[in-house]
């Protein structure tokens, strides 16, 4: 009987910790993509998280080589998606700062990078 009721204590234990690791907006894919290479500087850097997000607390920055930024106003969100548009760069490394907070009140962040270039 003790196993028995061990062995529920730990399905139940397991069964909260996964839904508690999907209560939070995780980035699901990004285009450009994490760590790719692309021939021309894009005009726009999009995120798709596996939440929805609440537009007023959510941002992304986009530094270019020569380390100012080039993200080009405020970021557009719509459902789990968020875009902003890119002034030129130039060749180099990119990186990509994200702060954001899922309808279920959790935040999340992150950064990745990404190079333009031959």
């Amino acid at each position: 009987m003790l196993r028995l009721i061990s062995g529920l204590m730990l399905l139940l234990l397991a069964s909260l910790s996964a839904s508690d690791a999907c209560a939070h907006a995780f980035l699901d894919h990004a285009e450009p993509r994490v760590g790719n290479k692309v021939g021309n500087p894009p005009r726009e850097v999009t995120l798709w998280f596996t939440q929805k997000l609440e537009a007023a607390f959510s941002s992304i920055t986009v530094t270019g080589p020569s380390g100012q930024r080039v993200d080009a106003g405020k970021a557009r969100i719509s459902g789990d998606q968020m875009s902003v548009s890119l002034k030129g760069g130039g060749t180099g490394t990119y990186h990509v700062n994200w702060r954001v907070l899922s309808v279920d009140t959790h935040t999340t962040d992150g950064s990745f990078t990404f190079q333009v270039g031959p």
